[in-house]
């Protein structure tokens, strides 16, 4: 399967990652990607840079190094509301938004509470793609989370940051697999995101290509074997 696109990169911006955006663009083109996210963490993450980096998202170039560069956030989902930290300046102008479930940001809460999170979340126009929807520290309901994603017209994130065994927030396997076959099931697309916090790390989606086989998931449901089909299912809520 050739994947062509990562969504879920981070900078120096997000403070606890290491790499520019140049030298993620310039890696991104050494191993062949056409696109890459931009998606650094929003205001309410500890230590990370306040709602002005996003304002001036637009001095970004579009491409660089002949790699497509999508600029975005990923937001912090603050309670089980929903309500997240999106950055008001600009926000109408993201290419990409990401929402996901942080610890600094939110505590653990129950099934029924961190599935409301996530489907409060969802109703977001500026939400695209639930980040690692997989993390051992949130447990979901994935039927009612699946089911949520397709009518609120959100992207599940396959993330491989989440795979990694004896990473940060491995023991997620089982929950992750499980939404695949869900996806499956119901013939609905998903996305690999590496969450790469250093360059290298970007378009690395070993674990998540072997739990894709494993299951016979689709390659026309992996959003990223095409830049086009990428972009129309991401920006169907502007529509």
């Amino acid at each position: 399967m050739k994947l062509v696109l990562d969504p879920h990169t981070h900078s120096i911006a997000s403070v606890h990652a290491y790499s520019t955006i140049a030298e993620n663009a310039r890696y991104s083109a050494d191993i062949g990607l056409e696109l890459i996210g931009i998606t650094d963490h929003a205001p309410a993450m500890p230590g990370v840079n306040t709602g002005r980096y996003f304002f001036n998202l637009r001095a970004v170039p579009d491409f660089l190094f002949g790699v497509e560069i999508m600029c975005g956030a990923e937001f912090n989902i603050l309670n089980f509301e929903g309500e997240m930290d999106i950055p008001q300046e600009h926000k109408e102008t993201y290419d990409i938004g990401i929402a996901s479930l942080h610890r600094p940001c939110i505590a653990p809460g129950s099934v029924e509470e961190n599935t409301a999170a996530l489907v409060n979340a969802m109703k977001n126009p500026h939400v695209n793609i639930i980040g690692h929807p997989g993390e051992p520290l949130y447990p979901i309901d994935l039927r009612e989370v699946v089911s949520s994603a397709i009518r609120e017209k959100c992207v599940l994130e396959i993330n491989e940051a989440s795979l990694i065994p004896g990473g940060f927030r491995a023991g997620g396997e089982e929950t992750i697999a499980n939404i695949l076959k869900l996806c499956k099931a119901e013939n609905y697309p998903v996305v690999l995101g590496s969450d790469a916090h250093f360059f290298t790390h970007i378009g690395n989606f070993e674990n998540s290509l072997r739990m894709l086989e494993e299951l016979e998931f689709p390659e026309k449901l992996v959003l990223n074997t095409s830049v086009a089909f990428f972009k129309e299912i991401l920006w169907r809520k502007r529509k």
